[in-house]
């Protein structure tokens, strides 16, 4: 597997040929193949003219958002995005992030009858689905999911659906689809509320303040060339907020806390 340095070379400078397009997603998102010297590699290649218009987030703005997602979870040091970065291809500008070969995420979050959630797994939220049955969202006690709640609290993650978490065969846990992230407004809107209002790890706490420090030097210089400075600004202000309370965040009032259809 590519490394991160060699991964984003790859993504940035390498050539970009479209292979097909997933159908299911909400904007234009397309399986491409990138290759530079011999390396090759697939990748997802969203471009900016094929975003559809969102009332509460400005147009033509996902694809930076999506880099600045990146951007904020390399600085935590988790690894919880793929390589991702804004370059130009064949529709125009775009995110292009680097293809996860994925395991059944099953495995860690999912829809389960309401007498049949899994000893020690976080049950989330109570409804029927299209047959009528009680069936809970649940999800694994599980750091890696910890680590990435941290995060969405950070990016203020308005679509955390159990769709948008890869995981590969080695383990690793990804989440990708951060188009709709880092409003200045508060909208975080997730599956992974397993944790809220509990203290926060001690490595979170550790992550966290050093993330800050970032986000007064180069981090927050990087951020400002895919947000507003006032969404930057937002950002250290959601950052101060975990590490005031000390605990992972609470749904709120006026706003959907849980993505539907989870999936």
């Amino acid at each position: 597997m590519l490394g991160v340095d060699d991964a984003l070379v790859l993504l940035t400078t390498g050539a970009l040929e479209i292979d097909g397009r997933l159908v299911d997603a909400s904007n234009t998102t397309l399986l491409c193949n990138v290759s530079l010297d011999g390396v090759f590699a697939a990748c997802v290649y969203k471009p900016v003219r094929g975003e559809r218009p969102l009332w509460d987030f400005p147009d033509g703005t996902l694809a930076g958002r999506e880099v600045a997602s990146y951007l904020i979870s390399q600085a935590t040091g988790w690894n919880l995005v793929p390589p991702t970065v804004l370059r130009d291809g064949p529709l125009g500008p775009g995110m292009c992030q680097l293809w996860i070969e994925t395991e059944d995420i099953t495995s860690l979050v999912n829809v389960v009858p309401v007498d049949a959630v899994p000893d020690g797994w976080r049950s989330v939220l109570r409804g029927v689905d299209s047959a009528d049955r009680a069936v809970a969202v649940v999800h694994a006690d599980d750091v890696r999911l910890r680590r990435l709640s941290v995060l969405d609290a950070v990016l203020n993650n308005a679509d955390r659906k159990g769709g948008h978490l890869l995981l590969d065969a080695a383990g690793g846990l990804y989440g990708v689809d951060h188009g709709i992230c880092l409003h200045a407004e508060e909208k975080l809107r997730t599956l992974l509320w397993g944790w809220a209002g509990e203290p926060l790890p001690g490595e979170a706490v550790e992550v966290l303040t050093a993330l800050a420090a970032d986000l007064d030097g180069a981090l927050g210089e990087d951020l400002r060339d895919h947000l507003t400075r006032r969404e930057v600004t937002a950002v250290g202000e959601r950052i101060r907020r975990l590490l005031r309370t000390g605990r992972h965040p609470s749904p709120g009032r006026g706003w959907p806390a849980v993505p539907w259809p989870p999936f």
